[in-house]
């Protein structure tokens, strides 16, 4: 199986070496000094899951080097997906798929739009890395895991081979019946807790157990349940409770991406999280007071961001 991991972050590498590592044939898309680092010195990934270190990798500039491609593993952010998907034509055979990786449950649908629906199926992760320099990767928390699916729910042979070799690599990997409830379930943890870190600009552990601040962290949950719900997506009745003791068990060193994103002054991925959270439930005639509020606060940094990027 020949893989592109498109977008060789954190989590590209992450999930790219340790694939590469269990006898995948592994090609990297990366730019600048990522693209140099993984030529000139490989990759390494720390994991207290077990270390890779990769002395060669195959890393290239554009899409058209690698050749044809099996899967396309997805894995830049958000707001990047649409551009980077098409930019892929030259790697795509009939059956090759692309498996999102971002947080929000939209990309799946931008593939589709983008490159055909044949070439999307839904996707996901849980996991906490992060680039500490080019070519090395730390994993800092939470178990690497998987989901993935055809978006019309069949099971298919290349969805099974997928998840074999991701299972072959040490990692956790689903194929549920419902994508989309597994996708939803993850918004609801994902922007919410992206949401409020972003405004505290604190680690999980300075905040979590604030009243006040809890209180705002169960709204937000909340909202994003009810979007899901009107939205026809069956998630479980204590969704809130459980993702509630899933932040509670993070590291207290945990901060997710879109808020170091938004203490370091970077674009983030507010729109595809907060902001949809305003938008899906805005078309279901749902209001979202809570979310609102987080994206009102939040957009003048991002548009700063965007418009020194």
């Amino acid at each position: 199986m020949r893989i592109l991991v498109l977008g060789a972050g954190a989590v590209g590498c992450f999930y790219g070496a340790r694939l590469a590592a269990a006898g995948s044939d592994v090609v990297f898309l990366a730019r600048g000094e990522q693209l140099r680092a993984l030529r000139e010195k490989g990759l390494v990934v720390h994991s207290g899951h077990g270390d890779v270190r990769l002395p060669q990798v195959a890393a290239v500039e554009r899409a058209a080097e690698a050749g044809r491609v099996d899967w396309v593993i997805c894995a830049v952010k958000a707001w990047q997906v649409g551009q980077a998907a098409a930019g892929l034509g030259p790697v795509l055979g009939p059956d090759t798929a692309v498996l999102p990786l971002q947080n929000g449950v939209e990309a799946s649908d931008q593939l589709a739009e983008t490159l055909g629906p044949r070439h999307a199926v839904y996707g996901t992760t849980w996991i906490a890395a992060q680039l500490v320099e080019p070519g090395v990767v730390r994993h800092v928390g939470v178990e690497p895991r998987v989901a993935l699916g055809e978006r019309d729910g069949r099971a298919t042979p290349r969805v099974t081979a997928l998840a074999e070799a991701l299972s072959r690599a040490g990692v956790r990997v689903e194929v549920p019946d419902d994508m989309l409830r597994v996708l939803w379930s993850k918004f609801v943890f994902i922007s919410s807790l992206s949401g409020v870190a972003a405004l505290t600009r604190l680690p999980v552990g300075e905040w979590r157990h604030v009243p006040d601040t809890r209180r705002l962290l169960v709204a937000a949950l909340e909202e994003v349940a009810a979007v899901g719900r009107a939205r026809g997506v069956a998630l479980a009745h204590g969704v809130v409770e459980s993702t509630l003791e899933f932040i509670d068990a993070l590291p207290p060193s945990a901060q997710p991406s879109l808020a170091r994103d938004v203490v370091e002054g970077r674009p983030s991925e507010l729109e595809a999280q907060t902001g949809a959270v305003v938008r899906l439930g805005s078309e279901v005639g749902l209001p979202t007071p809570t979310h609102e509020m987080i994206y009102a606060t939040l957009l003048p940094q991002e548009l700063r961001a965007r418009a020194q990027k």
